[in-house]
Parts: C-alpha cells; sequence; structure tokens
C-alpha cells in the first residue's frame, strides 16, 4: 500500500487521535482543578432539580410501551413512503418506466396500485390497533 492510497485513512486516524486526546484532556484538567466539594445535601439524588419521593424502579402502565411501539411502527413506515413517493413523481411527470430485478418495465399505474396497498395495509393495523383499544388510556 502506498502513502495515497492511505491518505483518507491517515486523517481519518489523526482526528480521531485529536478528538480523543481533547476528551481525555478536558476531563482530567476538570478532575484536577475543580470543586470538591461534598455533603449530604449536595450528594442526594434528584431528577430535573427534583428531589426523589418514590423508587426509581416504579412500574409504568403497559399501555405506555404499547403506544411507544405503535409510533415508532408507524413511523418507520412513513418512512418507507418517502423513497416511493420520489420515483412515483419522476415515474408520473416524465412518463418514465421503473425496471424490476427481473427485467420488466413499469409505471406509473402499478407504483400508485403498490403503494395503495401498502396504505391499506397500514389503515388495516390502524383501525386494529383502535378497535383493540391500545390507543385509550383508561
Amino acid at each position: 500500500m502506498t502513502v495515497e492510497t492511505l491518505q483518507p485513512y491517515i486523517a481519518i486516524g489523526a482526528t480521531l487521535l485529536i478528538v480523543t486526546g481533547a476528551a481525555i484532556a478536558f476531563l482530567l484538567v476538570a478532575h484536577l482543578i475543580g470543586p470538591k466539594r461534598h455533603g449530604p445535601v449536595k450528594d442526594t439524588a434528584y431528577e430535573s432539580g427534583m428531589p426523589v419521593i418514590t423508587d426509581a424502579r416504579r412500574r409504568f402502565n403497559v399501555k405506555f410501551y404499547i403506544v411507544a411501539m405503535l409510533f415508532i411502527l408507524f413511523d418507520v413506515e412513513i418512512i418507507f413512503m418517502w423513497p416511493w413517493a420520489r420515483i412515483f413523481y419522476q415515474a408520473a411527470t416524465t412518463g418514465a418506466t421503473i425496471p424490476l430485478q427481473d427485467g420488466t418495465m413499469v409505471g406509473k399505474e402499478f407504483l400508485l396500485a403498490g403503494m395503495g396497498m401498502f396504505f391499506a395495509l397500514l389503515l388495516f393495523g390502524l383501525v386494529y390497533e383502535v378497535g383493540k383499544g391500545a390507543l385509550k388510556w383508561d
């Protein structure tokens, strides 16, 4: 290997070394010259400036986790629509066809039908979850 082929890696390695060294130096300086006052009030645990009232390991309602998972699920599925929208826009405005893996060419009608089925499946899942009461906070 020559120096020319390693040039990008040398720059990345040097940057990582400088950043790591600076982080270690900042932590050491803060530890060495920082205040070292301790006491019963200073050493108590707090959360956002509020004193601890109950145990931190208390149980949350499972509905919280279900809603969080549903949000992530539908959010990721919406992200899948962005590449489709770009390809569909190109096919609809220019009349271009998109090649599939087997070599067949498809147009905007095929893309619209595919997204229609995907969206129908999303809608069915949402209606099912609402019907099961997953979004109710009793």
